[in-house]
């Protein structure tokens, strides 16, 4: 089917009106029935309905052994806490009755029906009688759409020798086998050909009445009626009109192209977000004072430290002063009271506190202080973005 390029288009008559349609590439799609399988399976189970079991009569729920004569008759059976009962937690009406299928693998398999049913061979295998039929894949002129009558159609499935087909499916009616004939689908029957239309001008009640018959709009192909059963290569008789396969002579039409707004080639390229705490150039666009802010931190620190170093060192030459004086005592209160001077502190006894007041206790003496020590401390607190700054605002201004 794949081998020649071109389609014939037959008439009403069964004759070929002269016109030829380009084979459309879908046909020539590989035919993948592993996906097409996978597909079909999960998309059967769309069409299930819940189902659960019933609580019956208002009484209790657990069965009783019917017999006489025996310790086993009256007990208790069938529940899930009996002796031989049944297992926990039967079927639920929530159960997770339907899948949900990628929409790229139900684009593939619609593309392996369509082109299964384009070959012969499938075709035959599949049990339709096509041994007659002029061409596959079957195309015909776009008047089959507005028919409206059961004999046109009948008229011409027989001039395009694909009646013989409607035959088996009649040969095949009979009652169906089990529990099934109680629920309203006693009689089965065989599938025919299907009918693939662009326009529905009165097709559908034209063909509906005849057996096996499937009608489908081009737009809305049905891979469960493509092939039906799971099963690829179903007999399809197509329109003229829906082989259209010019498509970018339609997109390119002036009447397409006004409706159509410009393209956008405007690109957007995404910037990466920076950490603005981390980052002092994003930072200043957050928040410009963080400019001035370290700044003002290290000259208030480096004013608070000049302010105790200048202490730390006048301390020393007051207290010499007031030695140097005869005869007369420092005093810290009032003159009537002794002065006290600056008495050693015993080490505490392990469990004693200190004595005298807490202020003496913890006071330190700032001459002991290593100035370059409490220089690197400094500097170590103020070390982020601006460290080599404060180091040569420091050097500058301190040393």
């Amino acid at each position: 089917a794949c081998a020649h390029p071109l389609i014939s288009v037959y008439s009403e008559k069964g004759e070929s009106s002269g016109k030829n349609v380009t084979l459309p590439a879908v046909f020539k799609a590989p035919i993948r029935p592993d996906i097409f399988n996978f597909v079909h399976t999960n998309l059967r189970k769309n069409n299930r309905q819940p189902y659960a079991v019933s609580t019956s009569r208002a009484k209790a729920r657990i069965p009783r052994v019917r017999s006489g004569g025996t310790h086993r008759s009256g007990q208790g059976a069938f529940g899930n806490m009996c002796r031989g009962g049944r297992m926990f937690a039967p079927s639920k009406t929530w159960r997770c009755c339907h899948r949900r299928v990628n929409t790229t693998q139900k684009r593939y398999a619609i593309c392996s029906a369509l082109a299964a049913s384009a070959l012969p061979v499938l075709v035959m295998s599949k049990g339709n009688h096509i041994e007659e039929v002029p061409e596959l894949p079957l195309v015909v002129e776009d008047k089959a759409e507005g028919y409206k009558k059961t004999k046109e159609a009948v008229l011409l499935l027989k001039k395009l020798k694909a009646w013989n087909d409607i035959k088996k499916v009649y040969a095949s009616q009979r009652m169906r086998a089990g529990k099934s004939k109680m629920r309203n689908i006693r009689r089965i029957q065989r599938k025919g050909p299907c009918i693939i239309y662009n326009e529905d001008n009165g097709i559908i009640k034209a063909f509906r009445n005849n057996p096996g018959i499937t009608l489908l709009n081009v737009s809305k192909l049905n891979i469960l009626k493509l092939a039906p059963g799971g099963h690829v290569g179903r007999f399809c008789i197509w329109t003229e009109s829906m082989l259209n396969t010019d498509l970018s002579r339609i997109l390119k039409s002036p009447e397409i192209q006004r409706a159509l707004r410009a393209p956008c080639k405007k690109i957007h390229c995404r910037v990466l977000k920076k950490n603005p705490l981390k980052n002092l150039r994003i930072m200043l666009k957050l928040n410009p004072y963080a400019k001035t802010k370290p700044w003002n931190t290290i000259l208030r620190k480096a004013k608070n430290y000049k302010i105790r170093m200048d202490k730390a060192a006048a301390a020393p030459e007051a207290k010499s002063d007031q030695k140097g004086v005869q005869g007369k005592k420092p005093v810290l209160g009032n003159k009537e009271k002794k002065a006290v001077g600056d008495k050693k502190l015993k080490k505490p006894v392990v469990g004693e506190r200190l004595q005298g007041p807490r202020n003496q206790q913890l006071k330190r003496n700032p001459q002991k202080r290593n100035p370059p020590q409490r220089k690197r401390r400094l500097l170590h607190k103020l070390k982020f973005v601006y460290s080599i700054n404060a180091k040569s605002f420091w050097t500058a201004n301190f040393e």
